[in-house]
């Protein structure tokens, strides 16, 4: 009768420890800091799969204005006539590719492919801002940086070769890396006739 009973207490301590040990794995201590260079492995590459934008973007633009960017003449000739350049974007990632169709409210369409390199980069770091008490969260960034593919529509007159694009995911989260600790990603081109940055939301 004593070993009936002490079968269900046993259970649930081993589960209770397993359980513990798991969330604990994805611990980190204060001052944690990382910055990493990796190939994507199988994991990584559903997570990117995951992560979706949110179709709302925006064009960075410092005070220089339309001075400080290059390779978009035809956004300049829209906002001097007047014509909206708000921007929408739709985004798909398959076969380790992303293609990126972004469209304005004048009507503009282009296209990005950006097959992703080689290697990536991760980088994690507490940046101290923990309520006292709580598990320590991390600011997190994935990092690419490749070549341009293919470009089309407003966005092909800039892109001429080797145009690079530097992409990033940013979010936070503890030292495991999963697609919902994304919330926004920025994406900036740069050439020898394309300088110009992008950015926007994740779908959450």
């Amino acid at each position: 009768m004593k070993k009936t009973l002490c079968l269900p207490i046993v259970l649930f301590f081993v589960l209770a420890l397993s359980s513990s040990a798991l969330a604990c794995a994805c611990c980190v201590d204060p001052g944690y800091y990382e910055i990493s260079t990796s190939k994507p492995d199988d994991y990584i590459l559903a997570q990117l799969e995951d992560i979706k934008f949110d179709t709302a973007t925006s064009l960075y633009m410092s005070e220089a204005g339309w001075d400080g960017l290059r390779g978009l003449d035809d956004l300049v000739k829209d906002e001097e006539a007047g014509k909206s350049i708000d921007m929408n974007i739709v985004e798909a990632f398959l076969h380790k590719t992303w293609k990126l169709t972004i469209k304005t409210a004048s009507g503009r369409e282009g296209t990005l492919v950006l097959p992703m390199p080689v290697s990536m980069v991760k980088f994690k770091v507490d940046l101290h801002d923990n309520e006292p008490g709580t598990e320590t969260g991390l600011y997190k960034e994935f990092r690419f940086k490749g070549r341009v593919g293919i470009s089309t529509g407003f966005l092909k007159r800039g892109i001429v070769r080797p145009t690079t694009y530097f992409l990033v995911f940013q979010g936070r989260g503890n030292g495991c890396d999963s697609s919902a600790d994304f919330d926004h990603w920025r994406l900036e081109l740069d050439g020898p006739k394309a300088q110009y940055a992008f950015y926007g939301k994740v779908v959450q």
